[in-house]
């Protein structure tokens, strides 16, 4: 994990699918430079009165669920903190809460990953300006990655029936 300073600021991201918050069982597939990541996307069976409750799983189909395709990664980091420990995120206090997508605007997490590059000797400062630093958090994960840029679809299948799709975006 990193640390933050005063000038990280959370933006949420609103053309971004809402994650099931019960259960979007994301999975992640990535390169040295693109990560795919697919989870369920939240949807509200019609007549629905909310005293039921519908299981799934990764084998489950016709579901609702979100490719996202992040190109250009420098990093990206999986797993802690779930919903119920997301007060323990450095971000958590600047907006930052669970079953959202998120910009990191003035990312302390860049800034740093550019430190770490400048004794490079072909460092180039300006490449990291253009970088994005974007969260997803989930139910019982967070999703975080540095890239260049990232684009979203939706569709309907499985997590399982999605990876084939996954493998392709990677190329």
């Amino acid at each position: 994990m990193y640390q933050v300073d005063n000038k990280d600021r959370v933006v949420p991201l609103a053309d971004v699918p809402q994650s099931s918050v019960g259960t979007p069982l994301p999975l992640v597939i990535a390169d040295e430079r693109r990560v795919v990541l697919a989870f369920y996307v939240q949807e509200i069976q019609p007549g629905w009165n909310g005293s039921s409750v519908r299981i799934v799983d990764p084998a489950t189909s016709n579901q609702p669920l979100a490719l996202v395709r992040f190109n250009g990664c420098q990093a990206h980091m999986f797993g802690p903190p779930n919903d119920e420990a997301f007060a323990g995120h450095p971000l958590s206090g600047r907006g930052l809460r669970p079953y959202s997508a998120f910009r990191v605007e003035d990312s302390s997490w860049i800034r740093r990953l550019e430190r770490m590059n400048s004794v490079h000797p072909h460092h180039k400062p300006e490449r990291f300006w253009k970088m994005q630093h974007i969260i997803f958090s989930f139910h019982d994960s967070t999703f975080e990655c540095v890239c260049g840029g990232f684009d979203v679809r939706t569709e309907r299948g499985s997590i399982h029936s999605a990876v084939p799709e996954m493998m392709k975006l990677l190329q």
